[in-house]
């Protein structure tokens, strides 16, 4: 056994063979008439589902350029909503420019930690691992809100209030748990005979985990990260506790602000055009990761 043939036999597999078109055409009249009649309220519930959740967001696109009495749009159609996002304080370059460090931070550190820890969890046996694993998903049970205040002292201790480094961390704390799960199933999900295989070979142990293993996971990886960035980039809670300097607010907390800030009067024209920018990262990201995004919620369903 050979681990070019092991890797072969692994990621290699025939598709299976697709009906000829004489074969579909032979399909009796009443057989199809019973599979439109199967997948016709199948697709009407998933369109129906479909817009009501797409309703809201092109709702807000289109409201965003729309002439509205009291916004930067009074007058035509037009993107005076966005100029007054673009100048708003800071300007709006400085929120995104945060929101992607803080981001960017998160996806990393919990891509490191959570790959690190899965592949632990999966191929190693040692004193305590069960609970170990546990007592890392028992944070899960933990409300967010909660443990805000005492990391927000813990960051004022060690030098990091007010730190997007210090918003990133707390981020990563929280999506350790979910992530170190879904690492460890997608690790069990690869047969150990590679690993064996590989040693075999002459690899090491970090050898096996870098070449061997983390392409057959990386469904998983990106899975993981896409979560971490969404999880970050979309968060309001610890930024709004973490951060007392106006020119580190992220997006959602600069978005919160400008709703009021013309005597309380909400700019619903500006906070519309806060709420596009703030989607669209996150809907190309998803768009452009969705194959992978599926395989890794799938990498751990049949093991083998």
């Amino acid at each position: 056994m050979t681990l070019s043939t092991d890797l072969e036999r692994f990621a290699a597999a025939e598709p299976a063979p697709e009906p000829s078109p004489s074969h579909s055409a032979r399909r009796p009249r009443g057989s199809r008439l019973a599979g439109i009649a199967v997948q016709t309220p199948f697709w009407v519930l998933t369109g129906g589902l479909a817009v009501i959740f797409l309703y809201p967001l092109i709702w807000t696109a289109v409201s965003s350029v729309a002439p509205r009495a009291g916004t930067g749009q009074t007058e035509g159609w037009g993107l005076g909503n966005y100029a007054t996002l673009v100048d708003y304080q800071a300007g709006i370059w400085v929120y995104l420019g945060n929101s992607l460090l803080v981001s960017g931070l998160t996806v990393v550190l919990t891509l490191g930690t959570s790959l690190l820890g899965g592949y632990a969890f999966s191929r190693f046996e040692f004193p305590g691992k069960n609970l170990l694993f546990l007592s890392t998903l028992a944070i899960l049970m933990v409300p967010y809100a909660t443990l805000l205040i005492p990391l927000y002292v813990l960051l004022n201790i060690v030098g990091l209030s007010n730190s997007l480094v210090g918003v990133a961390l707390v981020l990563t704390m929280f999506q350790l748990p979910l992530s170190t799960f879904l690492m460890r199933i997608g690790f069990d999900a690869v047969p150990r005979e590679l690993d064996e295989a590989a040693k075999m070979d002459g690899c090491t142990t970090w050898s096996v985990l870098w070449k061997v293993l983390l392409p057959a996971v990386k469904p998983g990886l990106i899975t993981v990260g896409l979560f971490a960035f969404l999880a970050a980039w979309n968060d309001f809670m610890a930024p709004l506790i973490l951060i007392t300097d106006s020119d580190r607010m992220t997006m959602p907390l600069a978005i919160s602000n400008l709703r009021g800030q013309v005597q309380g009067v909400v700019d619903y024209g500006a906070t519309e055009a806060g709420v596009v920018v703030l989607a669209l990262p996150c809907i190309l990201l998803f768009l452009l990761l969705q194959r992978h995004y599926v395989r890794g919620f799938m990498s751990g369903a049949f093991k083998g």
